[in-house]
């Protein structure tokens, strides 16, 4: 054991010795956390401290889970029984499969997923008789997980909710939860809120799990959320030796629940709590740890640490400054070029959202780079890109019968699946397309009333977009959308993912502009993209990974590119309130200290704008101004030539600042009255939220807004008057 500890630097030996009371370990990117945790596991049972059934160490995914488990396996190889590992939710389905019956359930109830969430919805909305086009089910289910999380139930929901919509969205809460228990059943949430309220309720079951287990570890607990904390307080209610280990700098999961304010005020809510701080890095340079430290000490929530490497200084972190969003793609994409003329080394592309990756996935193509999406979909795989491309086809050709039935009810016609499998069966008996037999059964009147009329709406949909096929092929994309209703049907969603996806569709649009810039016509558009999508993932055994910011954390990569640092991308554009921008800090933080050896952080100086060949400029991200500007060299006058090992050279400008920010914003064209895309607002019923869009409505303006926690909405400012922030 004595060798045991002799891996461990000074701190990871402390946070691995200190067994009593309660223990925060604060540790830094790339500072060994999992060795620190793994290695306490091991001690305790080897130093014969506790049994393996005293110890629980929770994590928050399958894999980490199984990866600890396996170290601990190999540090113990003379282990009888395993301590259990577990994610909260498979501990909490282990102690609710006991008791239960204690709650009002069955031991055998079901887990219910997704699909099965938004089933039971739709039979929620039917027994309430609402409208899935007034309230988005799939907003629903988001609005009942997210207050689930926060530990609401559906009358606290409402009583603390400035949503228009909370009533209507609190009744089917109510009715939803009704249902589940009926059917035996409870949703991911559901898993560890039941448990709380099990370790509340019965102090039995409770002194229970707490007496056996004397030592809880909790990894990521900069994660975890309310639910989470109180199932930790109690399960530490005997015997208080909880060891957390977090980084209030990498807490990026804000719009899943998770709350810092957990792991920053460790100290009150375990009193005589020691803290331990990881500061030594094993991954970075310290350049890349001086960057992203002086980057996130911007913040105001965090406890601070000084992340220190004996890897030596490292080179600069080079700023690229594109002249458009095709130039950045281009030198993303000939650097990474260079890169693989002299290394094999793995090289990560970050971005903030999706749909960022679509002009460098074609860059990628164009040079025959081999890369590979990482928790993500293609651009041209993606579902609404798909079924876009499926209209225009459609529109075009009727007889088209894979892009036919792929949209024939995206969004929701009320074209039911009776109906379409009668018209497939004759369709294929009479050997004609399925568009032809639509017509003939219309004709006909061979069909019931609702679907006759369904299909009747759908026919003259098809008809009536074709003459819009005549414009130019970036507008006549805009428009065919817009007329089957797809736009509108996701921008009444109000959900995050439905947001994701609009702007997949805005940058599809984007896609078509150029294809017309370039003398291309519609169907070099569908073949080209019909090609580009033919591989979800390019390349499963590549060397360049191309990733969100999200989907980076707890990775590492010799090279790292971050593109699109820019206002409105980076930080996000909905970010808004104070805490939303300081979770922006970290997860730009986060994305540095992915690097090892080298970071690019590109932006371009003008974005595409609604139609493709109209532009509006765009502002650095007011982050590249607060890393340290002495770690940064400037790139203006290169093309694409990445940057030879040790040629740090000082920048010849400073980025940006939040004064010049507002400046920029304030010599964008405004309308009357001063509205603006992105500008600040503030509704007396919603809030502050960010301007989205403007549009003149006669006499009035059409204002659409996004309100952190409430969603997207469209305004007339005769009604809302809206006030500048």
């Amino acid at each position: 054991m004595n060798s045991l500890l002799q891996d461990l630097n000074d701190e990871q030996r402390l946070a691995v010795t200190r067994t009593d009371g309660p223990l925060l370990i604060l540790a830094g990117a790339g500072s060994g956390k999992t060795r620190t945790i793994t290695y306490k596991i091991a001690y305790l049972i080897g130093q014969g401290i506790c049994r393996p059934e005293n110890v629980l160490a929770v994590t928050f995914t399958n894999k980490a889970a199984e990866e600890m488990r396996g170290r601990v396996e190999r540090l113990l190889e003379t282990l009888e029984s395993p301590p259990l590992v577990s994610t909260f939710h498979s501990f909490s389905v282990r102690v609710l499969r006991r008791h239960a019956g204690l709650l009002g359930y069955g031991s055998d109830f079901a887990i219910c997923d997704e699909d099965d969430q938004k089933s039971l919805l739709k039979q929620v909305y039917d027994e309430l008789k609402l409208q899935d086009n007034l309230v988005p089910i799939k907003r629903t289910r988001a609005v009942i997980s997210r207050a689930k999380n926060q530990g609401c139930s559906p009358e606290s929901y409402l009583e603390g909710s400035a949503d228009p919509d909370a009533p209507i969205i609190s009744s089917a809460f109510k009715v939803y939860q009704r249902r589940l228990k009926e059917a035996n059943g409870m949703d991911f949430d559901d898993l560890i809120l039941l448990t709380v309220q099990l370790l509340s309720e019965h102090d039995k079951v409770r002194e229970r799990y707490a007496s056996t287990y004397k030592y809880l570890l909790i990894d990521e607990y900069q994660d975890t959320n309310l639910p989470q904390f109180e199932l930790v307080k109690h399960l530490a209610s005997v015997h208080g030796n909880i060891s957390a280990v977090g980084d209030e700098d990498q807490s990026i999961y804000r719009f899943r629940g998770a709350d810092i304010n957990n792991i920053l005020r460790f100290e009150r809510d375990f009193p005589g709590a020691v803290v331990v701080k990881l500061e030594q890095n094993y991954r970075s340079t310290q350049t890349i740890l001086d960057a992203a430290t002086g980057l996130v000490s911007h913040n105001l929530k965090r406890k601070g640490k000084k992340l220190w490497t004996a890897g030596g200084k490292g080179e600069s972190i080079d700023v690229f400054p594109a002249e458009s969003p095709e130039a950045e793609a281009d030198f993303v994409s000939r650097s990474i070029y260079q890169f693989q003329k002299d290394s094999k080394d793995r090289i990560a592309v970050l971005y903030r959202t999706n749909f960022l990756s679509r002009q460098l996935e074609d860059a990628l193509r164009r040079l025959q780079i081999a890369y590979r999406l990482l928790g993500g979909v293609s651009f041209y795989s993606r579902k609404e890109v798909k079924d876009a491309l499926a209209y225009l086809r459609a529109v075009r050709n009727p007889n088209d019968d894979i892009s036919l039935a792929r949209i024939i009810n995206e969004p929701a016609r009320g074209i039911g699946k009776t109906t379409l499998d009668r018209l497939w069966e004759e369709a294929r008996q009479k050997h004609h397309s399925l568009w032809q037999t639509i017509k003939e059964a219309l004709t006909s009147q061979a069909l019931p009333g609702r679907a006759h009329l369904a299909l009747e709406k759908f026919v003259s949909l098809i008809e009536v977009s074709a003459p819009v096929l005549e414009s130019p092929l970036d507008q006549a994309l805009r428009g065919v959308l817009q007329a089957s209703g797809y736009i509108q049907a996701l921008e009444k969603q109000e959900t995050e993912e439905a947001n994701e996806r609009l702007l997949n569709l805005e940058e599809l649009v984007t896609a078509a502009a150029e294809h017309v810039q370039q003398g291309l016509g519609m169907t070099d558009f569908l073949d080209n993209a019909a090609l580009y999508s033919d591989t979800d993932e390019y390349d499963q055994n590549a060397s360049v990974l191309l990733m969100t910011l999200h989907n980076a954390k707890g990775l590492e990569f010799p090279v790292v590119f971050i593109i699109g640092c820019e206002e409105g991308l980076l930080p996000h554009s909905l970010s808004v309130e104070a805490d939303d921008l300081e979770e922006e800090r970290r997860l730009c933080y986060v994305g540095l200290t992915r690097a090892q050896k080298k970071i690019y952080l590109t932006f371009s100086k003008r974005k595409r704008f609604n139609r493709g060949d109209v532009y509006e400029n765009s502002k650095p991200s007011r982050f590249l101004a607060e890393l340290p500007q002495h770690l940064l060299r400037d790139l203006s006058a290169r093309s694409f030539q990445p940057a030879r090992a040790g040629s740090g050279i000082a920048p010849s400008k400073t980025y940006n600042t939040p004064d010049s920010v507002r400046h920029f914003l304030e010599k964008k064209k405004a309308a009357p009255g001063g509205f603006v895309k992105g500008a600040l607002v503030q509704h007396n019923d919603f809030g502050r939220g960010r301007v989205l869009d403007v549009q003149e409505s006669g006499e009035d303006l059409k204002i659409t807004v996004q309100f952190p926690g409430i969603g997207i909405k469209k305004l007339l400012q005769r009604y809302a008057k809206l006030k500048l922030v």
